[in-house]
């Protein structure tokens, strides 16, 4: 197949029509006082006027034009990635609905001593976002109980919250059914079990000194009274079933379907839900992952479509100018996706716009896939979590009554801030090297035949 040789900047402006009417209707909103301003146009929606400008914009015949468009829904990465989405959707539904957080969240403070409150809280959203792949369901699950604590033992509620919307920003980046870990591997084409070691390398290091920050300021004034909580160790094992089997690099398809299983043998035997019940709740989860699988699949059409145009082509041609090595390419990967999350509120929407483009880079560079897969989910990570009007941030703040300003939580989000740092580092000081022996092993073999 001939590589498209076409380049134009008029290509990329329904990229542009799609990000400028997701931002400005989200701005409006937020002007007019609505709540989750940035959320409430269904972003498929936005990527369908994107569609339709490119129909009107690109040469061809409009037959041509829709065979493109699905062409570009219907590629095979495109097709995996919306069927994990379900799968991952169904398996956090049916593990919520037989208890699965909650047991999280209560044998975490059972066993963490009262004076390390922040730390747990910390850890607890970690492992949750981790098991779930959400960072949104993590602060909604445990903000409430974090707030309580917070008050009991008179803590600042801000730091509290931060922590908690930190832990579950580490665990949605690291967790192998979050959607933006299955958006970055399968844009770049990668392993979820090699993106998680490379992600890992940075964000454990992030998570150490955050956790050594919060031992340091966020000791309790009053200890709160410890009480019992209850939970069952059983309905946390669906958890760990799929995060190791996925990190031993069983199939991603049998992790998830097993993890279902799992949590569904698990609901019935205890009485949570019926065998149909069950199978409701798997549909549901389906239904969950709706916006995100319409997203997918017409962005995959209208990046084919930009494609063809020349409108990827224009952009690389356009950051070879700025770019002169591998350090400063993984920066433009890492700013490109930031300067998208920041546009558009959505750290998956950013990494599915930029998934294309990053992995022309890295290709043209010599990064390796597992690490552009990982700076991709990092720094849409870092700026989800600390935007005022992403989702992660609003919901926190909704459970502090009388809070002043968002700012006063998202300064105080302080994994974010460590786990950008950590990132950077390791582009200008490539301490996660080692992960790369595979692709400098390559270049060796490379350079010796030449």
């Amino acid at each position: 197949m001939e590589k498209n040789i076409n380049v134009s900047a008029k290509a990329l402006i329904p990229f542009g029509v799609f990000i400028g009417v997701y931002l400005i209707t989200g701005i409006v909103l937020n002007s007019k006082g609505v709540e989750m301003a940035f959320y409430q146009l269904p972003s498929p929606v936005a990527v369908i006027v994107g569609i339709i400008v490119a129909f009107i914009l690109f040469k061809g015949s409009i037959n041509e034009k829709f065979n493109t468009l699905v062409k570009g829904c219907g590629n095979e990465n495109i097709i995996i990635m919306c069927i994990i989405f379900l799968l991952a959707g169904a398996f956090s539904t049916v593990s919520k609905e037989m208890g699965g957080v909650e047991s999280v969240v209560n044998f975490g403070m059972s066993i963490i001593p009262p004076q390390y409150i922040t730390v747990g809280i910390f850890i607890i959203s970690s492992f949750i976002g981790i098991s779930t792949g959400t960072s949104v369901g993590t602060v909604v699950a445990v903000a409430p109980i974090a707030i309580g604590f917070a008050e009991a033992a008179g803590l600042n509620p801000m730091l509290v919250i931060g922590a908690t919307v930190g832990g579950g920003m580490f665990g949605d980046n690291l967790s192998v059914i979050s959607d933006t870990t299955i958006a970055a591997t399968r844009t770049q084409g990668v392993e979820m079990k090699d993106k998680f070691k490379a992600n890992f390398a940075i964000a454990l290091p992030a998570a150490i000194l955050t956790i050594i920050l919060l031992l340091i300021f966020g000791r309790p004034d009053t200890l709160p009274k410890v009480a019992s909580h209850s939970y069952s160790i059983v309905k946390i094992l669906p958890y760990l079933f799929v995060l190791i089997s996925a990190l031993c690099g069983l199939n991603v398809f049998v992790v998830l379907t097993g993890g279902i299983v799992f949590s569904g043998i698990i609901g019935i035997v205890d009485g949570s839900f019926t065998t149909l019940v069950f199978t409701q709740h798997i549909f549901n989860g389906f239904k969950g992952m709706l916006d995100i699988f319409l997203l997918s699949m017409l962005m995959g059409g209208l990046a084919a479509m930009v494609e063809k145009e020349g409108g990827i082509n224009w952009v690389l041609l356009k950051i070879k100018k700025i770019i002169k090595s591998e350090k400063s390419a993984e920066l433009g990967i890492s700013a490109m996706v930031s300067l998208t999350d920041i546009a558009t509120a959505n750290n998956t929407v950013s990494i599915l716009i930029n998934g294309p483009i990053a992995k022309e880079i890295s290709e043209e560079y010599g990064i390796n896939a597992k690490r552009t897969a990982s700076l991709l989910d990092i720094f849409s990570c870092v700026f989800q979590g600390i935007i005022p009007y992403g989702a992660q941030v609003l919901f926190a703040c909704a459970s502090i009554k009388g809070l002043n300003s968002p700012f006063d939580v998202i300064y105080l989000c302080w994994y974010q801030y460590c786990l950008a740092g950590f990132a950077l580092l390791a582009i200008f000081v490539p301490y996660t090297n080692y992960l790369d022996k595979d692709k400098r092993a390559e270049r060796k073999i490379k350079n010796q035949s030449i």
